[in-house]
């Protein structure tokens, strides 16, 4: 399938497949939407504490990277697992703005490390930050009791719907912690349904730019 680097709205860039008509993230600005979908409406309901997080699609690194720069403002050790079927090409990597976009060019060896780093070990990046990522299919995931917050940022519905369904998410239930929180850009009634069927309380939030909506599910 064809790939080609974007640049969204924000100044950002991301990987559309024309295919698809598709993003990795939205064309309305990429970090926005990760700063607006995993970070406020996730990250920052933590504080003072360690926490593991799960990522749905670990695809360009931006959710990783911005989490691992945000962490020390809410004073969080964290220990992140991002999931990834189909790992993005380093050449991609090489041609994504993150670093000078977040004005973060003091951590540009941090996120090159964190694309080169093997898959299935666990690294550590900072004091304060580990990684894991695994390489494999969502429906592969079998963590139980394991994760405080979980960022679903899976292809959307339309083009992958079998991604959005109730076995997806009662695995994602499965996953975490009394307490957990799941957030995400979506805000289909059909997968607000999927949330709520596996045990879910589901809130609608403000959306990032572009969306009206999003949807944040407490275990």
């Amino acid at each position: 399938m064809k790939r080609e680097i974007i640049i969204t709205s924000d100044g950002s860039s991301t990987i559309h497949l024309p295919e698809w008509d598709e993003q990795y993230h939205s064309k309305y600005g990429a970090i926005q939407e990760a700063k607006h979908v995993f970070i406020k409406s996730g990250l920052s309901l933590f504080s003072n504490k360690n926490i593991s997080i799960l990522e749905i699609g670990f695809g360009t690194g931006l959710n990783s990277f911005i989490t691992f720069l945000e962490a020390p403002k809410f004073n969080l050790e964290v220990d992140y697992v991002g999931v990834e079927a189909y790992p993005v090409a380093p050449e991609e990597i090489k041609k994504l703005n993150y670093v000078s976009e977040l004005d973060a060019i003091t951590f540009e060896n941090t996120f090159d490390q964190m694309h080169q780093q093997q898959w299935e070990i666990k690294k550590e990046i900072a004091t304060n930050f580990t990684l894991t990522k695994r390489k494999q299919f969502f429906n592969e995931i079998n963590d139980e009791n394991s994760f405080d917050l979980i960022y679903f940022d899976a292809f959307g519905a339309r083009v992958q719907p079998e991604l959005w369904t109730e076995s997806i998410f009662k695995k994602m239930f499965n996953a975490l912690n009394i307490g957990g929180i799941l957030v995400t850009y979506s805000a289909k009634g059909s997968v607000r349904r999927a949330m709520q069927s596996v045990g879910f309380v589901v809130e609608r939030l403000p959306g990032p730019p572009g969306k009206r909506e999003m949807l944040r599910a407490t275990k």
